[in-house]
C-alpha cells in the first residue's frame, strides 16, 4: 500500500507528526511495535508528570495546619501507580480515537527498511511512502555492574509498567533528570530514599549555578541529597534486599533500586542501512536543522535523533519535520527555543542562553519572596531569570525557578531572539496577583537599560 508518509513510533514526536501531516490532507500511517503512545505516554513524561503533582499535594499538605486545614494525608505508591496507569490507558484511548477521526491508519507491527521507499511489517507485509518520520525514541541505559531484576533493580520502564515494588528502602541512582526528579517524587511517596550519584546532581544540565543551588537547598530542606562522588561496583542480592557497593568499600542497602542513568537511542530492528539513513558513534540517527536524514524523504524526530532526550523536543522536532514534509526548506529547528524542564522539589524552565556575565550582555531578574501569589500560595522559593543583547535587547535566554516554572517559561519560549521581546513583556498588562507579573518585572528590569528604541523618520 503506498502512503504519502509513514511515521514508525507512536509516542510524542510519532503522533504529532503523524496527526499534524493527517490533518493537512496527507494520507499517513504509524507503526507501533509495543503500546500505542510508546514509552513517553506510558513509562515516561505522563505517569512521571501524575507523579509529580500526587507528590506537591502530599508536600502542600505538610502546611495545612498553618493554614487551618486540619487532618492527615500520607502517600501510597501503589494507588499512585493505579492512578498513572488509568490515566495513560485514557490518554491512549483518546489519541487512537482522534487517529481513527483524521483517517490515519495504525498498524501493531515492527517496522524495518527494505529499500528506502519500503518497510517491512514483522518480516512480511510491505509498505511504501513517498517520506517517512523515524520517531523510535530510546530505551534506558543500564550500567555495569547493575542488571534489571523484576522487583528488585529497575528503569522507569519496569516501575511504571509493573506494579510497584514492596519495601519502602530505595536506592536510586544516577545525576540526571530522572534521578533528580524521583528523589523528590518518591520521598513524598513514602519512601526512604539513598541517592547515589557519580556527578553533582543535573551538572551536565544547561541550568545556571544558582537555579541549582535554589533547587538543591530545596531538596535538603525535605532530607533528600545526592551522595556526590559514589561510584557503584558490584551489586549483591542478599535475602534482605539489594546491596550496592560503592567505591572505597561503603555499600547502601536498600529493599529496590531505581535506576536513572540515561537513556540511548533505539534503532535495532529498522534495518537503517537497507534505507541509507546514516547514525553517529552513539547510536543517533544524523539530522540536518531540517530534520532530515542522509535521505532527504526520511525524517528522524526525538530521542532518537536529539540527545537531549524530551518530550518536548521531540514535538517540536515533529512540528519541524511535517512543515518541511509540506513545504520543503520552510522550517528550521532551533532547539534552544525549546523549553527544558525539571519538576523536582521545585519546578525549573529554561531557554536559550545560559551565560550572564559575559560583556555586552545584560540581566534581569524577579523573586518570588515579592510576589503576593506565590506568598499566598506559601511557593515564594524561586525567581525569573532574564538574558538579554546589551545593545538590540533581544531576548537571549530565559531561566524560571519554582513553582509552574515549567508554564511560565512558555512566555519566552515563542519570543528567543526577539529584539521587541523584552518590551513586549515590560509593556504587557498583567492579572494581580500572578507569578507571571515577576516576568513583567524582569523584562523591565532590562528595559530600563536599554538605548531608547529609535522615533520614526530618525
Amino acid at each position: 500500500m503506498q502512503y504519502d508518509l509513514i511515521v514508525i513510533g507512536s509516542g510524542p514526536g510519532g503522533n504529532r507528526a503523524a496527526v499534524l501531516a493527517a490533518s493537512h490532507g496527507l494520507k499517513v500511517a504509524i507503526i507501533e511495535k509495543a503500546e500505542w503512545g510508546g514509552c513517553g505516554g506510558n513509562r515516561g513524561y505522563l505517569p512521571k508528570h501524575d507523579w509529580h503533582h500526587t507528590a506537591k499535594l502530599l508536600l502542600a499538605a505538610k502546611g495545612f495546619a498553618r493554614r487551618g486545614i486540619h487532618g492527615s494525608v500520607s502517600g501510597d505508591l501503589a494507588g499512585a501507580w493505579e492512578h498513572a496507569r488509568k490515566l495513560a490507558r485514557s490518554v491512549r484511548d483518546t489519541q487512537i480515537a482522534q487517529m481513527k477521526r483524521l483517517g490515519i491508519n495504525g498498524f501493531a507491527a515492527t517496522a524495518s527498511f527494505v529499500d528506502p521507499h519500503t518497510i517491512a511489517l514483522d518480516g512480511r507485509d510491505r509498505l511504501s511512502a513517498r517520506q517517512f518520520v523515524v520517531a523510535t525514541g530510546s530505551a534506558p541505559y543500564v550500567p555495569k555492574p547493575f542488571f534489571i531484576t523484576a522487583q528488585r533493580v529497575l528503569t522507569t520502564d519496569e516501575l511504571f509498567s509493573q506494579p510497584p515494588p514492596a519495601g519502602k528502602r530505595v536506592t536510586i541512582v544516577g545525576s540526571g533528570a530522572v534521578a533528580t526528579e524521583f528523589a523528590f517524587i518518591l520521598t513524598m511517596l513514602g519512601r526512604e530514599v539513598t541517592w547515589v550519584a557519580h556527578n553533582p546532581p543535573l551538572s551536565h544540565s544547561r541550568f545556571s549555578a544558582a537555579a541549582l543551588q535554589r533547587l538543591n537547598e530545596r531538596l535538603r530542606r525535605h532530607g533528600i541529597e545526592a551522595r556526590v562522588g559514589a561510584r557503584p561496583e558490584a551489586v549483591e542480592m542478599p535475602p534482605e534486599g539489594v546491596r550496592v557497593i560503592l567505591a572505597g568499600g561503603d555499600s547502601v542497602l536498600a529493599d529496590w533500586v531505581l535506576l536513572g542513568t540515561g537513556r540511548r537511542p533505539h534503532t535495532s530492528g529498522l534495518a537503517l542501512e537497507a534505507a541509507g539513513v546514516n547514525t553517529d558513534s552513539k547510536g543517533f540517527i544524523k539530522t540536518n536543522e531540517y530534520m532530515q536524514t542522509s535521505q532527504p524523504h526520511i525524517y528522524a524526530v526525538g530521542d532518537v535523533t536529539n540527545p537531549r532526550m524530551s518530550a518536548s523536543q521531540a514535538l517540536a522536532d515533529a512540528a519541524v519535520a511535517v512543515a518541511n514534509i509540506l513545504a520543503p526548506g520552510s522550517r528550521r529547528q532551533d532547539r534552544r527555543a525549546v523549553p527544558e524542564v525539571i519538576h523536582s522539589a521545585l519546578e525549573l524552565g529554561r531557554i536559550g542562553a545560559a551565560a550572564a556575565e559575559e560583556e555586552g550582555l545584560l540581566v534581569g531578574s524577579a523573586d518570588f519572596s515579592h510576589n503576593v501569589r506565590a506568598l499566598s500560595q506559601d511557593e515564594a522559593d524561586g525567581c525569573v531569570r532574564l538574558v538579554a543583547d546589551g545593545k538590540t535587547g533581544a531576548l537571549l535566554g530565559a531561566e524560571v525557578v519554582g513553582s509552574d516554572a515549567a508554564e511560565l517559561i512558555h512566555l519566552f519560549a515563542q519570543r528567543l531572539n526577539q529584539p521587541e521581546a523584552l518590551r513586549v513583556l515590560a509593556n504587557g498588562f498583567y492579572g494581580h496577583p500572578a507569578r507571571a507579573e515577576a516576568v513583567c518585572q524582569a523584562a523591565q528590569g532590562i528595559v530600563a537599560r536599554l538605548p531608547a528604541p529609535e522615533k520614526p523618520g530618525e
